[in-house]
């Protein structure tokens, strides 16, 4: 007999950052400072006793949403056997057809397919990579929580080199305020401080076509590794327009939530970094289904946020991507990535390889058991 799933248990938690960071988008007005990021976490256990556990998150809005989404649907994973992952990503999606199948909805499903893959590496006694199918052991690494908006200069220099020394091989900082020229100084001097250390800006959307042409035009004499999101997610055509003007790369995707918007970049003609987010993108089943397509298609990869996710999912990937660090997350797991020489390694332990913790049950502000405990 097949095996099958027999109880879930969804939590919602709400984890408070040290100090609320701030991007272009609030120094626009467009949203508030970020202070907290909120997380809809799944934990399976089979009849056979097999366990695994994934997650989804949100920032700013979202994460009450995502929760109760997947507590009305996930009744019709029970009882399914949890190898049959895309089908049972199929009868979640149908499950919750009324509300679409992007945003909100595939964010909640996420949660739930994370589990069924690190389920299913635990009963292989594989690190996710491997049953992947890995390209190698590691992956870059750059830190981008350093360089939010609200530090000033120095601050940023400092915690740069503290990521340096950490063993982090790359630095990303936040561009995009109402003052263009700020932004060309201070990129200047973090240039200027790191030397040959690779550099990312990231402008959150906030420009319009002509002025992302201009900065991209100013930052050309940087040599940066990418320029990401000069403008809104959604502007395919636009992205795809600068990846083929520019010597700089464009980096985008990350706030994007189906395969089809995705694909969107693609169909432009877009020439750029793709940054795909399993969490939002609706999970690893479909997050491996664009990756295929942006190999096909000869584009780099470099997975947004939650780098005990996409760890696994980039060492995957055919040719060498970069992994974003983000240190928020930390108190969640037992396990912390080992980073050195500029890389993060992929774990020898099973499935994603990390544990949760009594802080993450702590943090937990309501949960929802499903099925036979």
């Amino acid at each position: 007999m097949p095996d099958a799933i027999r109880h879930l248990t969804l939590s919602h938690v709400v984890l408070p950052l040290d100090n609320p960071v701030s991007d272009a988008k609030v120094l626009t007005g467009r949203q508030k400072p970020l202070s907290e990021t909120v997380l809809l976490f799944v934990e399976v256990l089979t009849e056979d006793g097999h366990r695994g556990m994934g997650f989804s998150y949100s920032k700013r809005a979202g994460g009450p949403a995502q929760f109760t989404h997947l507590r009305e649907i996930a009744e019709v994973a029970i009882g399914q056997d949890p190898s049959d992952i895309a089908k049972i990503y199929e009868s979640l999606m149908w499950a919750g057809a009324s509300v679409g199948r992007s945003g909100v909805a595939t964010q909640a499903v996420a949660a739930l397919d994370v589990a069924l893959w690190d389920l299913k590496a635990r009963r292989a006694d594989l690190p996710l990579a491997k049953l992947l199918g890995a390209h190698r052991d590691s992956c870059r690494v750059y830190n981008t929580s350093g360089g939010f908006l609200q530090a000033g200069v120095e601050e940023i220099k400092e915690k740069a080199t503290a990521s340096l020394e950490a063993g982090i091989g790359a630095i990303k900082i936040k561009v995009g305020q109402p003052d263009w020229r700020t932004d060309l100084d201070r990129v200047a001097a973090l240039k200027d401080h790191l030397g040959d250390v690779p550099l990312m800006v990231d402008a959150n959307q906030q420009w319009d076509r002509a002025r992302a042409r201009r900065m991209c035009r100013e930052l050309e004499q940087h040599d940066l590794v990418w320029i990401e999101e000069p403008l809104d997610a959604w502007d395919a055509v636009g992205h795809a327009d600068l990846s083929r003007t520019f010597d700089t790369p464009i980096a985008a995707g990350e706030m994007l939530t189906s395969v089809g918007e995705h694909m969107a970049l693609i169909d432009a003609g877009y020439r750029g970094i793709v940054q795909p987010d399993a969490p939002r993108i609706g999970g690893i089943t479909p997050f491996l289904r664009f990756a295929t397509l942006a190999a096909h298609a000869g584009l780099a990869l470099a997975p947004h946020f939650a780098m005990e996710i996409h760890l696994h999912l980039a060492a995957a990937y055919p040719t060498e991507p970069w992994v974003e660090h983000f240190e928020w997350l930390a108190p969640l797991f037992e396990e912390k990535p080992e980073i050195r020489d500029g890389r993060m390694w992929v774990p020898d332990r099973p499935g994603l390889g990390f544990t949760l913790t009594q802080r993450m049950r702590d943090l937990t502000k309501e949960t929802a058991s499903i099925g036979r405990p």
